[in-house]
């Protein structure tokens, strides 16, 4: 059979991808992550990432630029990491990286001690909750999340939402 130059083909392309930890000088490529003030909040998480609290990873192709981003923080509990601020590349979502991205920063609770991974997703992101749920979370609770976020016109206004909690053993 004959394709026309009307007819989409599907092309599949592998890229090899790097995980290691963010660097201060990657904040200026993670704009695609949030806005300018949300960039910033990476940053103090950085700091918090240098004094061994907390780990914040980058999965990067060959170009060295951040395609994926989080953390895991060890502060909040002493039997579990906290998975927090993760994000993928708009452009990029479906395509397995929140997946690596995850299963690295469990490898980093687990290799601190820590016996579960845990997480809150919003209730107004159910894609994401798929994806924790396929990677073996349960739920076991809800609470109350507040955080600023930066308006288009610069301004700040405090966000409240309620996040579902979200565990995985790490056996």
């Amino acid at each position: 059979m004959m394709r026309t130059m009307d007819q989409p083909s599907l092309t599949s392309v592998q890229v090899p991808v790097t995980i290691r930890d963010l660097r201060r000088a990657d904040l200026p490529a993670c704009g695609w992550s949030g806005s300018a003030l949300h960039v910033k909040h990476i940053g103090h998480a950085l700091d918090r990432a240098a004094a061994g609290e907390a780990d914040y990873l980058a999965l990067c192709p060959p170009s060295g630029l951040p395609i994926a981003v989080g953390g895991v923080d060890f502060a909040p509990r002493a039997d579990a990491g906290t998975l927090w601020q993760l994000s993928v590349h708009p452009a990029l979502r479906s395509c397995g990286l929140g997946t690596l991205l995850v299963q690295a920063l469990e490898d980093r609770a687990r290799a601190r001690g820590r016996g579960w991974a845990v997480l809150g997703v919003e209730d107004t992101n159910p894609r994401a909750r798929a994806l924790y749920e396929r990677l073996g979370y349960e739920p076991y609770g809800s609470e109350p999340a507040a955080w600023d976020q930066e308006e288009a016109d610069g301004s700040v206004r405090r966000y409240e939402t309620v996040c579902t909690l979200l565990r995985k053993p790490l056996s």
